[in-house]
């Protein structure tokens, strides 16, 4: 089962790096004359713009609008359903089978791992091919992997939710036994989802779009096969992700031109 993850997320991968070559160049190479930003300056100044949507990520609660409810209500609707549904899932329709529960773990390991790297692929390629959208692209998918990354740590250090394997899948929320590595989100959901969601905006080819997105949600699904995480994790960590690459394209989006 991995290894044909493992050649799916390659060729994935490969349509995310040779697609800026089926798209017009006209639409992506700066005018002859146009002043282009350093590269350095941009790098260097990664760190305050993370902190930047760090503030504006974990303040966003006091910005919701009547209109974000037709998002929020099914959201918060299908949470409830998968809290109250978790500890069966996990203990009597997921298998517990450990050569499967390993074979979906090292899938989703794989899947995640090639949506972490195409940043650095993206940003590499970019450089070499003097090509300002695959540079931004990279950039803005590295700053949404690490938004991501924070924002999940310290909702596990909010919630101290139990993993599957504990306490017969009671998945029990502010439990101190958790510790720091809780289940509450999934990690590799909330990364994987940062990343697709950058990468599908702003490459707008559907053959992208689906490969990134199918990534991503082979992710969520193999972390609940591999029993890691109960479906409420994956839901709001795929959810997560997918919210905090979406801000870092509205906010950032042509900062790299």
């Amino acid at each position: 089962m991995s290894i044909s993850f493992t050649r799916a997320s390659l060729f994935a991968l490969a349509i995310v790096v040779t697609a800026p070559l089926c798209q017009a160049q006209s639409a992506e190479q700066p005018l002859p004359d146009a002043p282009q930003p350093s590269q350095r300056k941009i790098l260097l100044g990664m760190p305050m713009e993370i902190l930047k949507d760090q503030a504006g990520i974990w303040t966003s609660p006091a910005r919701i609008r009547s209109k974000d409810l037709l998002w929020l209500t099914p959201l918060a609707a299908a949470t409830g359903v998968a809290i109250a549904t978790d500890h069966h899932t996990m203990s009597s329709v997921v298998s517990h089978d450990t050569n499967f529960n390993q074979s979906s773990v090292d899938a989703s390991n794989a899947l995640t791992g090639t949506l972490v790297a195409i940043p650095a692929v993206l940003y590499s390629g970019g450089l070499l091919r003097n090509n300002p959208h695959q540079r931004e692209t990279g950039i803005l998918t590295g700053e949404a992997l690490v938004d991501g990354y924070v924002v999940q740590e310290g909702m596990k250090l909010i919630f101290w939710r139990e993993r599957p394997a504990m306490d017969n899948s009671r998945g029990l929320f502010f439990q101190r036994s958790a510790g720091v590595d809780s289940s509450f989100p999934s990690n590799h959901s909330v990364l994987a989802w940062s990343s697709a969601a950058v990468i599908a905006s702003e490459y707008k080819s559907p053959w992208v779009q689906a490969g990134v997105y199918t990534m991503a949600t082979g992710v969520s699904l193999t972390r609940v096969m591999g029993q890691q995480h109960f479906p409420t994790d994956v839901l709001i960590g795929s959810a997560t992700g997918w919210l905090i690459g979406r801000y870092v394209v509205h906010r950032h989006h042509g900062r790299a031109y």
